[in-house]
């Protein structure tokens, strides 16, 4: 049998409270307690009532001269002990003219007791087998009770397949429901539908990138060329802003600052320079350059936003200031991608030995994560810091929770050789994964399934890198070999 509430009433303060009459009190000569004590005495002696100390309760009330309860109360918890749900209804009646007027006891607390009554009922046709009995409970008294409906609505989007929208609106009355089906989205609204097609980069796209607040993309390319388009969240439209250019090896990786003052670019694997772009007046802030032998393929911020951390295949990992002064480095550290663990000194590094490493350069010490099977390409860590994505050389998408140091999901579909193709977190809740595939094609899944909600086509070539707007859940970018960008979002902004 599932329980009721102790004593099967509300919480204590419910029934023991200021609400009580206290004409059946009477403390014995001398003996003086505050409003305080005799609540305290009360809550001692209904836990000595829960472990069985039925006479040291009866004792502590008769020597307090307190009742441990009020008559309505004892009645009340009677009945649903016993199961009589009719008298029951009729004793929380009573309990309801005695504690509605009280100013230490919400209203909504009065509804909340009936439902749990009502759900005890429900609860104990169920378990006796009277399934229609159950059903009749279900929909004629705990259905107009409307009570809890927004914790529903939002269990119901969490489970949608395609809810990409925050879950938890300004008003939770707000959110869609429905008693006669669950909440489900469509996939119009979802960010599958090809917006826009951005033609000008000259040669293959590698990496794309929103700002912190969504309001800009940068595009790096083998055309040598970091492009920043200025997004229109209304119109779900991408327009060119700036080609920020001499960057002679390509640009293979970018990296917004936390407050989206400053962008760092990076090149593929010959490249020993960065490049830091000040983004608030597009011009280069500086060109880092520590030896020509270097390879600096990898980036990551601290969250200071005036920090950063860098390295490459090569052998190189520096920790550096945004004035280029080199803080500290770890020598022989050969890093295929970075990640700073925001409100920690740790900075996670995925080797060329197929591990995943946090690093902390305060006291150079270091500790193993994660260790894959073959060679982790790229990855990404999610807002909370607790989640990290891999992208793994002939494995594809797998799911790491770096607290456990466990492999929560391993996402099928996608096509990935030895390519470097850059996966990300997406959705409000970043619910979702998105990633390229050598397919030519963009994959998404829920983060809760395996395999891909939806598999969308528009590309000729590799797609190596997808980007979801952090502030418009809606809206996604791809990267491809095809020379160029593709937006994606809501069916209703397709042209």
């Amino acid at each position: 049998m599932h329980q009721p509430c102790a004593n099967g009433a509300p919480p204590p303060h419910h029934v023991n409270g200021d609400a009580a009459p206290r004409n059946g009190d009477l403390q014995p000569p001398g003996l003086r307690m505050t409003q305080t004590d005799q609540e305290i005495v009360r809550l001692i002696g209904q836990h000595l009532l829960s472990v069985g100390l039925e006479r040291s309760a009866a004792l502590l009330m008769e020597e307090s001269g307190l009742h441990l309860e009020h008559p309505a109360a004892a009645t009340f918890r009677q009945h649903v002990l016993a199961g009589d749900w009719v008298k029951a209804d009729h004793d929380l009646r009573a309990l309801h003219d005695l504690l509605r007027d009280s100013p230490h006891v919400d209203p909504h607390n009065l509804a909340e007791m009936k439902f749990v009554v009502l759900e005890q009922k429900y609860l104990e046709h169920l378990e006796a087998g009277r399934v229609l009995d159950a059903l009749h409970v279900l929909r004629n008294e705990l259905t107009p009770l409307q009570y809890d409906t927004p914790r529903a609505a939002l269990q119901q989007a969490a489970r949608c397949r395609f809810h990409a929208a925050p879950r938890l609106p300004a008003d939770p009355d707000a959110i869609p429901f429905s008693l006669l089906a669950d909440h489900h989205c469509s996939a119009d609204h979802f960010p599958i539908h090809s917006l826009q097609v951005l033609n000008e980069h000259c040669d293959e796209v590698w990496y794309c990138k929103w700002s912190p607040d969504g309001s800009r993309l940068a595009s790096g390319s083998k055309d040598n060329t970091v492009m920043i388009w200025d997004f229109d969240p209304v119109a779900k439209r991408l327009t060119f802003r700036k080609s920020l250019e001499g960057h002679t090896y390509g640009v293979s990786f970018l990296a917004w600052s936390p407050d989206g003052r400053y962008l760092i670019a990076a090149g593929p694997e010959d490249c020993p320079d960065l490049w830091i772009w000040n983004m608030e007046t597009e011009t280069l802030h500086l060109k880092m350059t520590n030896s020509q032998d270097d390879s600096l393929t990898a980036v990551a911020w601290h969250s200071s936003g005036d920090k950063f951390v860098c390295g490459g295949a090569r052998g190189q990992f520096y920790h550096c200031s945004l004035d280029g002064t080199l803080l500290n480095n770890w020598d022989g550290v050969r890093v295929n991608a970075l990640a700073c663990r925001s409100g920690s000194r740790q900075v996670l590094a995925a080797d060329t030995h197929h591990r995943v490493r946090a690093y902390d350069f305060t006291d150079l010490s270091d500790t193993n994560l994660i260790q894959e099977e073959h060679a982790v390409m790229a990855m990404t860590l999610n807002a909370a810091d607790t989640l990290l994505l891999l992208n793994v050389a002939n494995q594809g998408v797998h799911l790491w929770d770096i607290r456990a140091r466990a492999l929560v999901r391993r996402f099928r579909g996608l096509s990935q050789g030895h390519f470097t193709i850059h996966a990300c977190f997406g959705g409000a809740q970043q619910d979702f994964i998105a990633s390229g595939s050598e397919d030519n094609k963009v994959y998404i899944w829920h983060i809760n399934g395996e395999e891909p909600i939806a598999v969308v086509s528009g590309h000729t070539r590799c797609v190596n890198c997808v980007a979801w707007n952090p502030a418009h859940p809606d809206v996604l970018v791809s990267a491809s070999d095809d020379y160029s960008l593709r937006l994606w979002g809501p069916r209703t902004h397709q042209s």
